[in-house]
């Protein structure tokens, strides 16, 4: 019988099947706030309607292929398209020390640089990324979803000022982050 670590079909098989299995202890710990910033809903049904009315008219009168491939070309598009608009992600998680740390998309910030946080309300949106914008904030801004986080930045190592993003519980980060609101 061969080796089965010197198995040349497959050489790394078992190799990781007898590999230790990871200490519960240094695994990371589950995120305490995690958030998926879909599109709303009644996005999708439009979304479909533009697709088959612009399948519709490519379509006009032609026959065979040329009926049904704009159809099955652009709606599987527009899911496609939906789907890529709410592919951002927010989460609270612990960072190698065990300190909680804001994670958005692929930018991370450690709550040890965070001086004070605020929540902006819908009525502010508009001021906050207007005409008070700091051009050098870190922005995560999606239009549909309405109340926005400000976290305003202590490093001195970063040029940032702050950041604004979209989150549709700011309380629940804040509290997942342990900072308290200006309002508090």
């Amino acid at each position: 019988m061969p080796d089965p670590v010197s198995n040349p079909a497959n050489p790394g098989a078992d190799r990781r099947a007898s590999a230790p299995a990871p200490d519960p202890a240094t695994r990371p710990p589950a995120p305490s706030y995690r958030e998926r910033l879909w599109v709303p809903l009644w996005w999708w049904p439009i979304g479909f309607g533009v697709a088959a009315l612009l399948a519709a008219e490519i379509h006009m009168g032609g026959h065979g292929v040329r009926a049904w491939l704009p159809y099955a070309a652009l709606l599987p598009v527009a899911a496609w398209v939906l789907l890529w608009f709410g592919r951002h992600r927010l989460e609270v998680a612990a960072d190698e020390r065990g300190n909680p740390e804001l994670r958005v998309d692929r930018a991370h910030l450690p709550v040890e640089f965070v001086a004070r946080a605020a929540i902006v309300p819908p009525a502010a949106k508009s001021a906050a990324l207007g005409r008070q914008l700091d051009p050098a904030a870190y922005v995560q801004h999606r239009p549909w979803v309405r109340p926005m986080l400000l976290l305003v930045l202590d490093d001195p190592d970063d040029p940032t000022p702050y950041w604004l993003i979209s989150t549709r519980r700011p309380e629940r980060v804040l509290t997942a982050l342990g900072v308290p609101s200006a309002a508090d």
